[in-house]
C-alpha cells in the first residue's frame, strides 16, 4: 500500500464559496511552530465548515519560546491568502467596526467533528460576528464534508510557504549540509524527559540536575509503574540509545547527519563518539544570524531541511515529525522512518543484548518502515494498491 495525495478533491469537487459569510474567525494557535501549524489548518477546515472569513492567526508564542513572533514572521502571508482563494476567504484586517474590539473567545475543547462545531459554535459566530477559537487536539476531520477537508489540505500541503528572507536562509542552510544527508529529529532535552515522566539513572548529575529543574510537579514514575510506563513506549530515546539502534539499521558511523533539534541536547555524546559526521544549524549558520532569530524561525529551517532532506528518521512521534513526515510523502519522498521506543523498550526487557539485540532492532524497524508507518492528516491522502 501507498499514501499519495487526493488531488482528486480539487477536480471539479470544490464547491463554491457563499456571497456571505456569517462572521470572522482568529485561530488562537500556542505551542511550537509545528503545534501552531496544525492548530492553524485545522482552523481553517473549521472556518470554512462554518462559513467564516479567516482572520490571520495568532501565534501565542510567549509562554513557549519567550519571545513575540508571529506568523507573519514566519510565513508569507500575501501567498498563503492567494492560495487559498476560493477555499475560505482570509482578511489581513478587519472591517472598522470590528478591529477594535477583541473576538469573543468560544470553548472548543471537547468538539471533534462537524455537528459539534454547527451546533455549538456556529451560534456564537451568528451572534458575536467575531470570535477566536483553538481547535480541539482530538479532531475528527474525517467526518468533515470535503469543502471543508480541501480548505484544511490546500492551507497545510499548498498554501503555507516562508517568508521569502527565512525561505532564503532556510536554502542556503540546506546548501551547506555535505551531501548526501540523513536529516535527525532527536528530543532528549530536560523539559521533554520532564514531562515524559521517566527514570534515567545513567545520566551525568549535569543533566539529572537539568531535570529536576524542569519537574516542577511532574514527579517521574517509579517501581513497577515506571517499567510498565516504558513498556508502553512513553519514554524518549537518550542519544546513546539512538545511535545504538542507528547502528543496528546498518547506517555507517561516517554517514553526514544534520541534527534538526532545539537547545539544550543532554547526554549528546552519546551519538557524537559514534557519529561524528554532524552538523546543526548553529554550526552552519553565522553567529549573527542564529542569535537574531526566534525560535520559531528557528524550527522553521528544521522543518524545511527534514522535508528535503535525503531520509529523515526521528526518535518521537511529535507535532514535528508527523507534520514532516506527511510532508516528505505529499513531496514523493518516502526515506522517513522513526525509531520505535516501544520496541526498544520491550526488547531490551526481554534480557536481549549485543548481536542478538541489533538483529531484533533492523527486523522491528524494516517491517515499520515497510508498512509505512507514521503520517499526519491521513484525510488529505489516499491509500492505493502497488
Amino acid at each position: 500500500m501507498e499514501w499519495r495525495p487526493c488531488n482528486w478533491w480539487l477536480q471539479g469537487r470544490q464547491t463554491a464559496l457563499p456571497l456571505e459569510t456569517y462572521g470572522y474567525i482568529r485561530v488562537d494557535c500556542y505551542g511550537g511552530l509545528n503545534q501552531m501549524r496544525r492548530d492553524f489548518c485545522d482552523g481553517v477546515g473549521i472556518a470554512r465548515l462554518l462559513n467564516a472569513t479567516l482572520v490571520l492567526p495568532k501565534f501565542e508564542v510567549a509562554s513557549y519560546w519567550n519571545e513575540t513572533s508571529g506568523f507573519a514572521d514566519v510565513y508569507d502571508v500575501d501567498y498563503f491568502i492567494q492560495h487559498m482563494n476560493g477555499f475560505v476567504k482570509v482578511v489581513k484586517e478587519l472591517p472598522p467596526e470590528i478591529a477594535s474590539k477583541e473576538p469573543v473567545r468560544v470553548d472548543c475543547s471537547k468538539r471533534k467533528g462537524q455537528f459539534d462545531y454547527v451546533e455549538s459554535v456556529l451560534p456564537s459566530l451568528l451572534k458575536h460576528k467575531y470570535i477566536s477559537i483553538t481547535p480541539a487536539m482530538s479532531q475528527r476531520r474525517d467526518r468533515y464534508p470535503l469543502y471543508a477537508k480541501a480548505a484544511l489540505c490546500q492551507a497545510c500541503y499548498k498554501a503555507l510557504r516562508l517568508t521569502r528572507s527565512l525561505e532564503m536562509k532556510a536554502s542556503q542552510l540546506l546548501d551547506a549540509i555535505p551531501k548526501p544527508f540523513l536529516s535527525l529529529h532527536l528530543r532528549f532535552e530536560p523539559d521533554m524527559v520532564a514531562y515524559s515522566q521517566c527514570e534515567y539513572p545513567d545520566l551525568s548529575p549535569a543533566s539529572m540536575k537539568a531535570i529536576e529543574a524542569a519537574q516542577v510537579d511532574r514527579k517521574p514514575w517509579t517501581g513497577e509503574l515506571a517499567r510498565v510506563w516504558r513498556l508502553r513506549g512513553k519514554c524518549p530515546l537518550t542519544p546513546n540509545e539512538t545511535a545504538l539502534i542507528l547502528q543496528s539499521l546498518s547506517i555507517p558511523p561516517t554517514t553526514n547527519i544534520y541534527l534538526a533539534a532545539g537547545d539544550g541536547l543532554m547526554e549528546i555524546e552519546g551519538l557524537t563518539d559514534t557519529y561524528t559526521n554532524i552538523v546543526t544549524k548553529s554550526s552552519i549558520l553565522s553567529r549573527e544570524d542564529f542569535t537574531s532569530m526566534h525560535g520559531n524561525t528557528k524550527a522553521a529551517l528544521d522543518y524545511y531541511v527534514s522535508i528535503n532532506s535525503d531520509s529523515y528518521i526521528a526518535t518521537y512521534f511529535g507535532n514535528m515529525d508527523k507534520m514532516v513526515a506527511a510532508m516528505r510523502a505529499f513531496n514523493g519522498l518516502y526515506k522517513t522512518l522513526f525509531l520505535s521506543r516501544r520496541g526498544f523498550a520491550q526488547l531490551t526487557s526481554q534480557g536481549l543484548r549485543g548481536k542478538k539485540l541489533m538483529q531484533a532492532l533492523w527486523k522491528l524497524h524494516r517491517d515499520d518502515f515497510a508498512n509505512g508507518r507514521g503520517s499526519a492528516l491521513s484525510e488529505c491522502f489516499c491509500e492505493f494498491k502497488l
